[in-house]
């Protein structure tokens, strides 16, 4: 099915980070996979090239393009190039937005030029032991200390959490209020008090650098503070939107790359002296599959378009993450076992997407808090 998201530019676009990736990542994707992290070199070649904060403005050194296509097109390579460890996406989608939209312009002119340069890398602090996918339930603290606030706590499964600079936090500033107390802190590297644990060893996405994060008695200064005080909840359901989109166009991507893989290798793969892929319920697996890469695609698109107009519910994201996600283990398990026993082995293709696949349906909101986003917006 053809696609119309995208125009000229977008194409472009994608040429030229298809080309930086085949030339700068994937020579690297074992060696990163190894080490369970991306270089930070990798960064500062990106933003070299222009490949970072394109929805930063042209005078703070980025894009200055407000288009969501350019991070899709971003999050599409990466998936068909299978660098499943560089967090772009956590930096561009699930971070970036809250310093766009409410940073001032302090913050902005402090922080924004070394994210678009890949010197300051980004990363979100919502999860924590005792609060995943419910974030009313947090229990990091931020007292005052005169003007400034004196953060403590622990986050966990924090993508880009060892290698960011600048992390933006959630904390409880009026305790026992729940949502209504929750506010946003920027946490940044070096500050006394702010500590890394564990590098998070993974079934899926190995190279990608998940940590855990300690915070005791940081002194965090007001200007560090990101928006109002207490109105951090409503800023996380504003952009969380955009967050579950970006996951449902990885799974999309990766939905399209399982299945193109397959049918190559079914063309190739004998069984019982003839092409597997001649076997009728080879063919008719394919064709199911096919169907569902179609309706996952049509979905995926579509709610991009709408989130380009500034129209996308939380509903409607949540139904599109919920959707692609589910169906991207399907699909990708389906693919796997057309492979056979070579679907076993780390190196094939479809069995780094099966891995991978696994924590779709959790992180960013697991499938089953999706359903009730969607569930209370039906009024019943």
């Amino acid at each position: 099915m053809r696609r119309t998201l995208f125009r000229e530019e977008h194409d472009l676009f994608r040429e030229s980070f298809r080309s930086f990736l085949r030339r700068r990542a994937v020579p690297n994707r074992e060696a990163w996979l190894e080490r369970g992290a991306v270089d930070r070199d990798f960064w500062l070649a990106m933003g070299e090239r222009g490949f970072l904060g394109t929805a930063i403005p042209v005078e703070l050194g980025g894009g200055g393009l407000d288009d969501f296509r350019f991070n899709a097109v971003l999050v599409e390579e990466i998936v068909r190039a299978r660098v499943s460890g560089a967090g772009v996406t956590y930096q561009e989608d699930m971070t970036l937005p809250y310093l766009l939209s409410l940073g001032t312009e302090e913050q902005k002119r402090r922080w924004l030029p070394g994210v678009a340069s890949g010197e300051r890398i980004l990363a979100v602090a919502m999860t924590e032991p005792g609060a995943g996918s419910d974030l009313q339930g947090i229990t990091t603290s931020a007292a005052r200390e005169g003007d400034d606030w004196l953060v403590n706590g622990s986050k966990i499964f924090i993508s880009n959490g060892m290698n960011a600079d600048l992390v933006v936090v959630t904390a409880q500033t009026e305790p026992g209020s729940g949502a209504k107390g929750i506010t946003l802190f920027a946490l940044e590297r070096g500050m006394p008090g702010f500590e890394r644990g564990r590098k998070l060893e993974k079934v899926g996405l190995r190279a990608q650098d998940t940590a855990e994060l300690f915070f005791e008695d940081v002194l965090v200064p007001k200007e560090n503070v990101i928006g109002e005080v207490g109105k951090g909840f409503a800023y996380l359901m504003q952009n969380l939107p955009q967050e579950r989109l970006a996951i449902a166009v990885a799974a999309a991507a990766a939905i399209d790359l399982a299945v193109e893989t397959t049918i190559d290798h079914v063309r190739g793969r004998t069984a019982l002296g003839k092409p597997v892929g001649k076997s009728q319920s080879t063919r008719f697996v394919l064709a199911d599959l096919v169907a569902e890469q179609a309706a996952v695609r049509a979905l995926v698109d579509r709610c991009v378009e709408v989130h380009l107009g500034g129209g996308l519910t939380a509903a409607e994201a949540s139904a599109a993450k919920l959707y692609a996600t589910e169906k991207q283990l399907y699909v990708v398990d389906r693919c796997l076992r057309l492979h056979g026993g070579e679907g076993s082995l780390r190196e094939c293709p479809v069995a780094q997407l099966y891995l991978d696949a696994r924590v779709q349906t959790i992180y960013g909101g697991a499938s089953e808090i999706m359903k009730e986003i969607i569930a209370r917006s039906l009024q019943l």
